[in-house]
């Protein structure tokens, strides 16, 4: 598979999503579309467990539009895919005909295990947590999946999402006290009858609308200094803490609050108090957020079908970064060239005892050096902020948020001043002495970048010796390297100030 156009639809109970993909061997996964509407097809389930004539109606006439959408982007590559709604719906069999005779869209019911499935396949493939619960509450199921090493161990679905619990438990626009309790009291009877999960003290990953919608609220309110909610981490009083606030406002303000989609008002807290209840039953204190989830492990698995390589699960970061450098202009030569000489130097200065020596930089400072500068494609003479910018405010698989600003201060490594200004946000995320590594890493990747200024990846190898307290680099280089001589000496002061020594560097 060279490249492929596709398209998911998620007939969600909620919503209803049109995401539209291409996938290159070379660039990796893009979204390039996501229009959704919200349909509440859960509200359109007949006492008798038909799906209404309004509520068919109302999915097709989405469809239409869909269709033409996608008529006009060129995409014909279409997978349709309904969850609970129109699987709970006893005349589902009806709505699928119906669909394909009037839109020419085939619709796949997927099956509680199947949901879940994709859920997890999804979040493995995006996140680096090895080990956790998931939930992806909807407006008219919950799948929970258990999975251990990136393996998964157990999937369920309950029947229940945030739409039809507001239909069973709250008569008005928004929960009372005495509405929440009861709802407390169902779901968490409902998860207890799941062994597997009880005091399983794994992390829970949250996946879907309700989901982005508490991260998102969560953040506007303590002013978080980044974007993004993917791979967002809360703790069990945090969720809480929001429960209670959110819990005390009128349906209008929680309409008008930042962070919430106006459609989720009415549902919010409920949301919340199904979060809350399993991770108490589950016994943890840690909540992170997946954007990923069902549209995502579909496409993922469609393109599985044709590039059987295309995702690594247990390296994560790797096709991110390769679809980051890409993007950004860097070529894979480049980008390998500059995380071996970056590694290579600060091994051997390790082991000379120049320095202290910390493996768990080792991954990082390999990751930073793919990434160095890439700002350089926006302006060059800019460059350090465009990279910390790109860096700290965009998703990227395979990385925790703490972890994603690391790369950004040292993938954006300028001088001691310009660190200090892109780190001053987050002093209280990282301790004094983690901040000076993190300077001295992005000094050193500073130096490093200057052995392929002219990025003819020349230099092939670097080494080290101490002699007389100085320290000689020694690069070997395939052809002539005036680009590199010039600028390595030019730059070195910053390798200087971090070693507290003299360097002479030789090219041969």
């Amino acid at each position: 598979m060279t490249k492929l156009r596709t398209a998911i639809i998620d007939i969600g109970s909620n919503t209803i999503r049109l995401v539209m993909y291409v996938y290159d061997q070379q660039e990796g996964l893009h979204e390039f579309g996501n229009i959704k509407t919200v349909a509440r097809l859960r509200t359109h389930i007949l006492p008798s467990g038909e799906m209404s004539e309004e509520g068919i109606s109302l999915l097709e006439e989405t469809l239409i539009s869909f269709k033409q959408i996608l008529d006009d982007y060129g995409v014909t590559d279409i997978q349709a895919a309904a969850t609970a709604a129109v699987r709970q719906a006893t005349n589902n069999e009806e709505i699928v005909q119906r669909m394909q005779q009037s839109t020419g869209i085939e619709l796949e019911i997927l099956s509680e295990e199947e949901e879940a499935y994709f859920g997890f396949l999804a979040v493995v493939n995006s996140m680096d947590t090895p080990s956790a619960i998931t939930i992806d509450i909807g407006g008219g199921s919950t799948e929970i999946t258990l999975f251990k090493n990136k393996k998964l161990q157990k999937t369920h679905s309950f029947p229940f999402g945030t739409v039809s619990l507001k239909q069973m438990f709250v008569k008005n626009s928004i929960i009372n006290e005495e509405e929440r309790k009861a709802l407390h009291r169902y779901v968490k009877e409902q998860f207890k009858q799941l062994p597997w999960i009880y005091k399983e003290n794994l992390p829970i990953v949250a996946i879907g609308g309700s989901a982005r919608n508490v991260a998102q609220v969560h953040q506007q309110q303590i002013n978080y200094p980044i974007s993004g909610v993917h791979q967002y981490e809360m703790q069990y009083k945090h969720l809480m803490d929001l429960k209670h606030d959110l819990g005390k406002k009128s349906f209008e303000d929680l309409k008008q609050l930042d962070g919430l989609s106006s459609d989720r008002a009415d549902i919010i807290v409920p949301a919340l108090e199904v979060f809350t209840t399993l991770m108490e039953v589950v016994d943890t204190d840690e909540f992170q957020l997946s954007k990923k989830g069902l549209r995502e492990g579909l496409i993922i698995n469609r393109v599985l079908q044709g590039d059987v390589n295309a995702f690594d699960k247990y390296n994560v970061f790797a096709e991110n970064a390769k679809r980051l450098a890409f993007e950004y202009g860097r070529s894979e030569e480049e980008a390998q060239t500059l995380g071996t000489l970056a590694t290579t130097l600060y091994k051997e200065l390790g082991q000379l005892q120049i320095i202290h020596f910390q493996p768990e930089y080792l991954e990082l400072l390999e990751r930073a050096a793919r990434v160095f500068e890439i700002g350089e494609y926006i302006e060059l003479d800019s460059s350090s902020q465009h990279t910390f910018y790109l860096l700290a405010n965009q998703s990227i698989a395979g990385m925790n948020h703490q972890s994603r600003v690391k790369l950004a201060l040292l993938a954006s490594y300028k001088n001691k001043d310009y660190f200090r200004r892109f780190a001053e946000p987050f002093t209280e995320w990282f301790s004094r002495e983690e901040l000076k590594d993190l300077r001295d890493l992005g000094a050193l990747l500073k130096f490093v970048y200057a052995f392929n200024v002219s990025k003819r990846n020349v230099v092939k190898e670097v080494k080290v010796e101490l002699v007389n307290d100085v320290v000689h680099i020694y690069a070997k280089t395939k052809e002539r390297a005036v680009a590199e001589i010039y600028q390595t000496n030019r730059t070195k002061k910053h390798i200087e100030r971090m070693l507290k020594k003299e360097v002479q560097i030789y090219f041969s």
